[in-house]
């Protein structure tokens, strides 16, 4: 891999490699863009199989925060880091005390927060040498669990993606299809319930199905039969790449919705849900509300504050609906142009003020 051809090709910041000896820590940071604001994102911690692998999952990231946070109105830009290691077996507290150490040498262009592989005990940890770090404990200000604040998020994405397709944002009475109904998606379920919407859920953990369906009155299927479920609307709550040639013929519903990361396994299988019909809130916004929730820490955590930007994600499917017809793409380049569009509004005005100071400066 040409590390810096690479970074060049899709502007890249900053690569930071990170090694403590003592505690075994081999860290990569990668940042992605700072335009908006410093680079917000979590640390993932996985057991690479090459060196190589976790650069380019950091880089990837990295970029898919900037946009994340860029779409969902964040001031904010988007960076990434990945530990190697196997969570499970190499953690300890002077690795992310001395991880920590890190991110308080890069003086606030990166803030961190909890991912794949790490835990709030670890965020703690982290925060005993930083403060550019967020979802740390209660007890130091954090926002807390941010399942539910996630779930309320998709839900209001939902109810505006309903608005497009059925030319209402009512979801009474409507049927929804959940996939997979884990912590996110049993507070959403609960959501809709609340509205009178009709659920049928499945799950590869019976337990989480019977709370559904004692709490909701839900319908179960087997896991390979949700797709193809007389629904209104499909919510991929569960794995990633989801959408795909296998699963779209079954789709009967009319919108997807959901709570899962990276639900295409390609783009072309977006520019065929588009092509069918199928309204398509991107999955990268309409699940925001987590990211949301932990930048209000940085302020000074406020519960009120953050729902209320929680419930922008509804204006912000509004606008990738609005931009896709505007430009004839599916929505999952509409929520692209989205974000791009907000980097360069920024960057140019950026560039003004910058110009315009040194007009003054040559004037004097």
């Amino acid at each position: 891999m040409e590390i810096f051809k690479y970074m060049e090709t899709y502007d890249y910041e900053q690569l930071v490699f990170c090694q403590d000896k003592t505690s075994g820590l081999k860290a990569i940071i990668a940042i992605h863009d700072t335009t908006l604001g410093p680079a917000l994102g979590g640390t993932r911690m996985w057991n690479y199989a090459t060196e190589e692998e976790a650069i380019e999952d950091a880089l990837r990231l990295a970029k898919g925060m900037t946009y994340k946070n860029a779409a969902a109105g964040l001031n904010l830009g988007g960076g990434k880091t990945v530990i190697i290691g196997d969570p499970l077996k190499d953690k300890n507290e002077e690795m992310f005390r001395a991880f920590g150490r890190f991110i308080q040498g890069l003086n606030g262009r990166y803030i961190t927060a909890e991912d794949v592989g790490t835990t709030v005990a670890d965020m703690d940890l982290i925060h005993e040498e930083t403060n550019y770090v967020t979802g740390i404990s209660e007890a130091f200000g954090s926002s807390g669990n941010p399942s539910p604040v996630t779930a309320y998020g998709v839900y209001v994405g939902m109810k505006a993606a309903a608005k497009e397709a059925f030319g209402s944002d009512s979801l009474e009475g409507k049927t929804v299809a959940v996939q997979g109904v884990g912590n996110v998606a049993y507070t959403l379920c609960e959501y809709l319930h609340k509205e009178g919407a009709n659920l049928i859920v499945a799950d590869i953990n019976q337990a989480s199905v019977d709370r559904a369906v004692n709490a909701f009155g839900a319908v179960q299927v087997d896991v390979n039969d949700i797709y193809s479920v007389d629904a209104d609307i499909f919510a991929p709550c569960a794995l990633g790449a989801i959408i795909n040639d296998n699963t779209i013929p079954q789709l009967k519903a009319k919108v997807i919705a959901g709570s899962a990361n990276n639900q295409l396994r390609d783009t072309t299988h977006g520019d065929i849900i588009h092509e069918m019909g199928i309204v398509y809130a991107p999955d990268y916004v309409i699940n925001s509300g987590g990211v949301i929730n932990v930048a209000d820490e940085l302020y000074g955590y406020n519960a009120e504050r953050a729902m209320k930007r929680v419930a922008t994600i509804y204006d912000k499917i509004e606008r990738i609906f609005e931009i896709s017809k505007r430009d004839g793409v599916p929505s999952y380049v509409a929520a692209d142009r989205l974000a791009e569009e907000r980097i360069a509004r920024v960057s140019k005005s950026r560039g003004q003020f910058l110009q315009n100071g040194k007009h003054i400066l040559n004037g004097r």
